[in-house]
């Protein structure tokens, strides 16, 4: 009988375990799901709005640099911001976003932007069903992906200055690979995240870790996304 109550309990407590973890991840995609939507929203109000103006403009510069800014105030004060502070940010960083992607309603057309954004959910829901699955420890392969992230980064700047259509074009294929790569890198984490009570990335709470986990798959995302319209989109 003891051996069948501890089996039991066991049972239960793994149950609950699995359970906890499901709705923590569901907090995080549907943070990321309304950061999207926010986006999205903004962005085809922007693109209605502005118009033209969005197209190589000194608004379109203030529009594209303006999420970087909440991204380094989420980034840097991860630890001093209070949840109720940082989640604000986060909401103000998608309607930027939004902002920001107002753009692309007014160089692709509409078909192959959501054609694209189709392509790149189904890319994404696979990765992330890789991360949350996968047994292998993927943080070697996430501290490779966070190179060759620099390494493209280093590349955009460059190509800033040569406007080189193979090296954009060369950016855009290794970005999407390291992006796959890094939302199954991610969701394991937030996974790890979960189990040792928020010792992977040490913020304060529940609550503050699946809203940054949110955030970086967003991040994610959208890159991807971004990158995968740079190479199917068709252009007005």
């Amino acid at each position: 009988m003891d051996t069948y109550n501890s089996l039991a309990t066991s049972v239960s407590e793994s149950q609950a375990r699995d359970q906890g973890l499901r709705t923590f991840m569901l907090s995080v995609f549907n943070r990321m799901t309304g950061a999207l939507t926010v986006s999205g929203v903004v962005a085809m109000a922007t693109a209605a709005v502005f118009g033209a103006a969005l197209k190589g403009t000194i608004l379109s510069l203030v529009f594209a640099l303006l999420p970087l800014a909440f991204v380094m105030v989420l980034s840097f004060g991860v630890h001093r911001l209070s949840y109720g502070t940082a989640q604000v940010l986060f909401w103000l960083f998608a309607a930027s976003m939004g902002l920001s992607l107002g753009s692309i309603f007014v160089t692709y057309t509409a078909t192959s932007i959501a054609s694209t954004f189709f392509i790149s959910a189904a890319t994404f829901a696979t990765a992330s069903i890789v991360g949350y699955t996968t047994k292998k420890d993927l943080t070697n392969l996430g501290t490779l992906l966070m190179v060759g992230l620099i390494g493209i980064l280093i590349a955009a700047v460059v190509n800033i200055f040569l406007a080189s259509s193979a090296l954009a074009f060369a950016i855009s294929i290794i970005g999407v690979i390291v992006f796959v790569g890094l939302t199954a890198y991610d969701v394991q984490n937030l996974k790890n995240d979960y189990f040792t009570q928020g010792q992977v990335y040490g913020y304060d709470s529940p609550e503050k870790s699946a809203l940054y986990g949110a955030l970086n798959l967003y991040l994610n995302f959208i890159n991807i996304f971004q990158m995968l319209l740079s190479l199917l989109g068709n252009r007005e």
